[in-house]
């Protein structure tokens, strides 16, 4: 298996950009970067993100290419296959700048169980018990199902025919968030209802937003925490740091 992938750098729309913090002798987006380029599976990485202080340090690097941020996040996954220039049959990864915490394994193991499914998009997502085990006390954002208490991680990997069509429709459902009736019409209440009683499994959930997007999606359980440690606030930077030691 040998697949391209894409490290989204850019800047908040509040103008903060955490992929540039110093953590120890790197910028937090070198961990990522690092984790990638550790990954036997992995080819070539764009980063998409602020090229002028990216380039010093990537310009000689012949398996990373830059690329500048989008005016949104789906703008910028765009920029990234744009500099990547992958088949449309190909697939690419995708991974925040924000996971310092990633490791190759992570990737690795990721990756093999995406191969082990007939997909058009996969998203990682992490056991609660999981990430309390190798974490606790981190402070996460947790989604109920009948199957476990998972929070999303930050690795996707998607075909590279389905990202355009797919940014659309999905644009649209994450308009309808301020208007919980016409998200209510479009998702349907009983799923609505059994999301609530924790009774929603996560093949049904699967199946709701394959036929919204038109795709075939699937969440897959990483047994990995670091996927889903995305740092956005001082506790997560401070955690980051000790783990690393630096």
């Amino acid at each position: 298996m040998s697949i391209d992938a894409i490290v989204l750098a850019g800047s908040s729309q509040k103008g903060n950009n955490w992929a540039l913090m110093p953590i120890g002798q790197k910028m937090m987006v070198q961990y990522v970067i690092n984790a990638l380029k550790g990954a036997s599976s992995i080819n070539k990485i764009a980063v998409v993100g602020p090229v002028e202080e990216l380039a010093p340090i990537y310009r000689q690097d012949p398996n990373v290419v830059l690329a500048e941020q989008g005016e949104s996040q789906i703008d910028s996954l765009l920029n990234g296959v744009k500099a990547l220039q992958p088949g449309n049959d190909r697939q690419v990864l995708v991974a925040t700048s924000d996971i310092p915490l990633l490791s190759s394994e992570a990737v690795e193991d990721f990756l093999r169980q995406c191969s082990q499914r007939d997909g058009d998009l996969f998203y990682s997502i992490v056991p609660k018990e999981i990430n309390e085990q190798r974490y606790p006390g981190v402070k996460r954002t947790y989604v109920h199902l009948k199957d476990g208490v998972f929070t999303g991680g930050n690795l996707f990997l998607a075909k590279v025919s389905i990202i355009e069509p797919c940014a659309a429709k999905a644009e649209k459902l994450v308009s309808l968030r301020k208007s919980p009736l016409a998200l209510s019409r479009l998702i349907g209440p009983l799923f609505i209802i059994k999301f609530l009683l924790h009774r929603l499994p996560l093949k049904e959930v699967e199946t709701k937003f394959s036929r919204l997007l038109g795709i075939r999606g699937y969440g897959i359980i990483s047994n990995y925490p670091e996927v889903g440690i995305d740092v956005d606030k001082p506790s997560d930077l401070e955690l980051v740091r000790r783990v690393l030691a630096v």
